[in-house]
């Protein structure tokens, strides 16, 4: 497996998905893709069978903060004080989605304890929560408020979230690792009583952790890139050749 990588920088919330869809779909056999950006202007992305109802547009327009949906599925996420990762990974006999699922949030993980060693302490979930039951409860319109079996929590609470989906022969997964506690702010963008957002910023910060919280530091972003880039190097023990994304977006808008 080569193995390419690729940072994005700063992007819109649009661009963003575009891109990892494109990715995706112009895939190269034999190869396997790190990406990793960020998002400006503040972004809320909806999964990809979550209703934009759900999202209060005319107070994310006032504040301009850009909606979109995910090309995967999972529920509602404000991307702001965050790093985001995605991988494009060819399926076959060999690799089940699940185990691609598992082995990236294990170099996810390896990434971050370079990063900082006191993160040594994350742990991949054990356990499938009851999803069907979850999505009866208002709190279920945000992603980061259960996690996933194999996502990555600190502490018992969420630090890492992720999603995935097939496309073709390949998998794009893309998940968000907090950095900041921004993205709680979700709940001032959802459709619900002002009763129920009180509860259910309780409820989420409750179950999720950011790297600066945990750490009691200002994240330097730089540093998380290399320290995440230097995680998947040793898991997949691969070197990684660095692509330009400029030569791709011309691609792309072609």
């Amino acid at each position: 497996m080569r193995w390419k990588f690729l940072n994005s920088g700063v992007n819109s919330g649009k661009f963003n998905m575009d891109f990892d869809v494109f990715l995706a779909e112009n895939f190269e056999p034999g190869n396997a893709v790190l990406r990793l950006y960020r998002w400006n202007p503040y972004c809320i992305s909806l999964g990809a069978n979550q209703s934009f109802e759900d999202i209060d547009l005319a107070k994310t327009r006032y504040h301009r903060v850009d909606v979109v949906k995910r090309p995967t599925g999972g529920r509602a996420i404000l991307h702001s004080q965050e790093l985001t990762y995605s991988v494009i990974y060819p399926i076959d006999a060999a690799s089940s989605a699940k185990n691609i699922y598992n082995e990236i949030n294990l170099a996810l993980r390896k990434g971050l304890i370079n990063f900082d060693p006191r993160l040594n302490e994350i742990d991949l979930e054990h356990a499938q929560p009851d999803f069907k039951e979850f999505y009866k409860s208002d709190i279920s319109a945000i992603c980061f408020a259960v996690s996933a079996k194999s996502e990555l929590n600190f502490h018992g609470k969420k630090l890492v979230g992720s999603a995935q989906r097939k496309l073709g022969n390949v998998i794009l997964q893309h998940g968000s690792i907090l950095c900041g506690e921004y993205h709680k702010k979700i709940v001032d963008y959802l459709n619900v009583a002002d009763e129920k957002r009180n509860e259910m910023l309780r409820e989420i910060s409750s179950t999720t952790m950011d790297l600066k919280s945990a750490l009691n530091i200002e994240i330097d972003y730089a540093k998380l890139n290399t320290s995440i880039l230097n995680g998947f190097k040793e898991h997949f023990n691969s070197d990684f050749e660095e692509i330009e994304q400029s030569s791709l977006e011309n691609k792309m808008i072609t």
